[in-house]
């Protein structure tokens, strides 16, 4: 079994919400539930808690997640992500998925099938290019150009992507994704909302 990459230590990780995940929340069912994925400190899942979205934060660091327990509507879990299975269970599925600064590539199944249908994954993590600014800078923690749209390619709608240099809150070259996951099967194996007449139309901003 291949070894591990070391993970590298980063800066000190930010304590508001994403510009991209608060950008794309609306696309988040009113009260669905989210999943926040290595939560780190909980800022997206404090954040979608004070809109009142139920909360499950997963992340391996128990201070970390031990700081949410008087958080309204958050439950947290204490799983190793990378060296364990993964903790849900089938059944339990979400209308998002949000995962930030964070990449283990071997998840990638298992945050699109922890969707509900209609359900959306918010993803935004750092990309090749990224080292010339600081950490992380190990190729195992950079996505490399045009990999989320890969990675959700016959999985998801995409309905926002970017890949590129931002300033704030530092400089980093990032790449981050909104897509949604088929509202329901139809008999010819699209998708439908609704009466299955129009596609879906999503609120684009920014």
């Amino acid at each position: 079994m291949p070894a591990m990459p070391t993970p590298e230590k980063s800066p000190t990780p930010p304590t508001t919400a994403s510009a991209w995940i608060e950008q794309w929340s609306h696309l988040v069912a009113q009260g669905g539930a989210v999943l926040d994925v290595a939560s780190g400190n909980g800022r997206h899942a404090r954040y979608f808690a004070l809109r009142e979205h139920p909360v499950l934060a997963l992340d391996r660091d128990e201070t970390a997640l031990a700081s949410l327990a008087a958080v309204q509507h958050v439950t947290t879990r204490c799983a190793d992500l990378e060296n364990a299975s993964w903790p849900l269970r089938e059944d339990e599925k979400f209308a998002a998925v949000v995962v930030t600064n964070y990449l283990h590539r071997p998840l990638f199944p298992y945050l699109f099938d922890a969707l509900a249908p209609g359900g959306v994954l918010l993803y935004e993590t750092f990309a090749v290019g990224n080292e010339r600014f600081g950490k992380p800078s190990n190729p195992d923690f950079l996505l490399t150009p045009g990999e989320l749209l890969e990675a959700v390619r016959g999985r998801l709608r995409v309905i926002a992507y970017q890949d590129g240099f931002i300033n704030v809150p530092r400089a980093s070259c990032v790449q981050r994704i909104a897509a949604a996951a088929p509202s329901r099967p139809t008999p010819t194996g699209l998708t439908e909302r609704n009466n299955g007449s129009d596609p879906v139309r999503y609120v684009l901003q920014g």
